[in-house]
């Protein structure tokens, strides 16, 4: 026999051991797991790929809740997570000290070298991380920049002043995307991106970030991928990111402020005293790590929050109406009559509130679920035992739409379910920013943004849709973002 047939004979050899070992290993997933009685698709019991078909087709938060409708508490999302709904679920996971899922460290940006809070999965680690990262976003540290964050907002009603006087149909969304950079750029770096300024999207930022929003969410689970494609110190050093002008633009002001670091108050003069006092606990590129994840999640997030509460406000007009008469009545107070609303006065406005809560439920900003690795001995929720090292998620869209959790209304849009009952017990179960140790750490911009300009929104204009009968769309990636869904502008007297 000669050598090319011998090696035939081997390379058939392996090619046949390697189907025979990976058909092995689908049949011991899909029969003979730990997990392999939680139902669910039949896909998603031996491979990841259900998953990745439905990130990428974005509705995988709407399947979940029909899964967990359809198989209760439990259902199996991949070979080896389960997306759990219990009442429980929120103590025992996110509540827990429990190490996250492997999937967060795709968010060290802009390579892996450069790791934050984010992309740390070790509880202890990232508590250390966000110890002196976390106090530029307290309420105090961030109403510091509220001038600076109601200019900015006048920008974005001078938009909507324009558009009303023309009577022209307005892409609001757009507009709102454009206000949220540009006050995240206010109070992180002092310096806005330019968006309202020009009226468009800078070199296609904020669109290409919709396509890495998909990436993103798919990326986690394939880290080395990611690393060799993308996050990795050649694509950084060529200054190629897919963010571009936000990259660029972040980047940059970073830079400059390590000339002038005391500049106007801002959470990068917070991060640099920090620097200065804890040079070991935070680092230079952990600073600018953070600022650009603190641009990159914290406009999304924020944009779907306004959107969520204009949405389904005019869908349901009495809703705002109602919404006015509360302004109104604060007016003859002598409150909410700056052309932005102020924070303080925007927390005496509860039906205003009460709205944004809700729109928050309906239509949370993060559609995936939240991963954590069920610990040595396993995890217990409710009458089932998860094995150590089994990934547990749960899902705020699938928490947020449980009739178990909020009622047979749980997927109409009620604001008065924050105005009676036990509102604190209500509270438990509302997990828009995520819950612990692994929540949101900006949430608070979101937070103070939300209650200013849905309040400012509601006391000066009218708003209706161009085809009041057609939906808005959007696409569930890492964050949700809605889109085409025009709308007309009224400016009330």
């Amino acid at each position: 026999m000669g050598f090319l047939d011998t090696f035939h004979v081997s390379w058939s050899s392996l090619t046949a051991l390697g189907v025979v070992g990976l058909l092995s290993l689908l049949v011991w997933r899909r029969y003979f797991s730990a997990i392999s009685d939680v139902p669910g698709p039949f896909a998603a019991s031996f491979t990841r790929l259900w998953h990745m078909q439905r990130i990428l087709k974005g509705d995988q938060n709407l399947e979940l809740i029909r899964l967990h409708e359809r198989h209760g508490h439990f259902v199996r999302m991949s070979y080896d997570e389960v997306s759990v709904s219990h009442p429980d679920a929120i103590k025992k996971t996110l509540l827990a000290p429990l190490r996250k899922g492997n999937w967060y460290k795709i968010h060290a940006l802009p390579d892996y070298r450069f790791q934050s809070p984010m992309s740390t999965t070790d509880p202890k680690k990232k508590v250390e991380k966000s110890k002196y990262i976390a106090a530029a976003y307290t309420v105090s540290s961030i109403l510091r920049s509220e001038e600076h964050i109601d200019r900015t907002f006048e920008s974005f009603l001078h938009w909507l002043d324009i558009y009303a006087a023309d009577k022209k149909p307005m892409d609001l969304n757009k507009f709102i995307s454009y206000a949220t950079f540009d006050v995240i750029g206010e109070i992180v770096f002092s310096k806005q991106f330019g968006f309202l300024e020009q009226g468009k999207d800078i070199g296609n930022a904020i669109g290409n970030s919709l396509a890495l929003n998909a990436y993103v969410a798919v990326a986690g689970y394939f880290r080395w991928i990611n690393i060799a494609l993308l996050a990795n110190p050649l694509v950084t050093w060529l200054s190629i990111m897919p963010m571009g002008h936000l990259f660029d633009l972040t980047k940059a002001v970073l830079t400059d402020r390590e000339k002038n670091p005391n500049a106007r108050y801002d959470a990068i003069q917070y991060w640099f005293k920090q620097n200065e006092r804890h040079p070991d606990k935070l680092t230079i590129r952990e600073i600018g790590t953070q600022a650009l994840a603190a641009v990159g999640a914290g406009s999304d997030t924020v944009a779907g929050g306004i959107q969520s509460f204009i949405y389904h406000m005019i869908r349901h007009p009495d809703t705002w109406r109602r919404a006015q008469a509360e302004v109104e009545e604060a007016v003859k107070n002598g409150l909410c009559k700056d052309r932005v609303v102020s924070y303080a006065d925007a927390q005496q406005l509860p039906f205003v509130q009460a709205c944004v809560k809700e729109a928050l439920r309906m239509f949370g900003p993060v559609p995936m679920g939240l991963p954590r690795i069920a610990p040595k001995g396993g995890l217990t929720i409710g009458d089932r035992t998860l094995p150590e090292g089994t990934i547990v998620s749960v899902n705020p869209w699938v928490i947020h739409y449980s009739k178990e959790l909020w009622g047979e209304d749980a997927d109409e849009f009620n604001p008065n379910r924050w105005l009676e009952g036990d509102i604190a017990a209500k509270e438990k179960y509302w997990i828009p920013f995520g819950a612990g140790y692994g929540s949101c750490p900006g949430q608070n911009v979101a937070k103070i943004e939300l209650a200013k300009i849905t309040s400012t929104l509601v006391k000066d204009y009218n708003i209706r849709q161009v085809d009041e009968k057609q939906e808005w769309k959007w696409k569930a990636y890492f964050t949700v973002v809605p889109h085409s869904w025009p709308v007309f502008i009224e400016k009330r007297t």
